[in-house]
């Protein structure tokens, strides 16, 4: 659960979640409330999860300060410590609704599907486990999976990795939440694409028939790799 390298944990004198969620690339966080990641119940089976776990939770609930705590390796495990109980918080009842605002704000972006007219998305892991791919996001009006759009760095270059969004790890989201989501507010559920929505390829206005894709059409040119 790496976080954005723009910006630095120590020096910042918002308490660390405001911090955490809004650095760049984070946008699709919620804030945790503080109660939850106080009760214990809530972090059960997470202490194996992350190094330093103690100094992890003081760091983020700021019994420790960035100026106490300017260690690198600590903050990123506060990160991935901190995703991973983001992913049991938005399944909760406020959590849900913590999410519903940022939806109804188009905080997550929007389909990039043109047929979907500007449908608001929904952040999605594809995996539970922590490190193994990074955050998605779902549609649910042609409910397809997206990369998110990369993020930008100050100076206005999108980031080396390959990974969209990059940074966030899909575990912070988890592979429940969006349908979750869409169930328990089943009045945001948009209509379905309808069937002949699909893009036909057109030459001088004529459909292109699907031999015209097939091997052997008489191109000499080697295929793209």
């Amino acid at each position: 659960m790496a976080y954005n390298e723009d910006s630095s944990a120590s020096g910042h004198d918002e308490p660390w979640i405001q911090w955490f969620c809004g650095l760049k690339g984070h946008e699709m966080f919620c804030q945790v409330e503080r109660a939850y990641i106080e009760d214990g119940f809530n972090l059960y089976g997470l202490r194996a999860c992350v190094s330093n776990f103690s100094d992890c939770l003081d760091l983020i609930l700021d019994r420790i300060g960035p100026e106490d705590s300017d260690d690198s390796h600590l903050t990123q495990s506060a990160c991935t410590l901190y995703g991973l109980i983001h992913a049991r918080y938005i399944v909760t009842t406020h959590g849900l609704d913590a999410m519903y605002n940022k939806y109804a704000a188009k905080e997550f972006g929007t389909c990039p599907l043109v047929q979907c007219n500007g449908q608001p998305v929904l952040p999605v892991g594809l995996r539970d486990e922590i490190g193994v791919d990074t955050a998605k996001i779902f549609c649910p009006k042609c409910k397809s999976v997206y990369q998110p759009p990369p993020v930008r760095s100050r100076g206005g270059h999108h980031p080396s990795n390959g990974g969209g969004g990059g940074a966030v790890d899909g575990a912070a989201f988890g592979t429940t939440f969006p349908h979750l989501f869409l169930m328990t507010f089943n009045n945001l559920v948009p209509d379905p694409l309808p069937q002949n929505s699909a893009y036909i390829p057109r030459v001088f206005g004529f459909r292109v028939h699907q031999s015209a894709h097939r091997q052997g059409g008489g191109g000499t040119y080697p295929a793209l790799s």
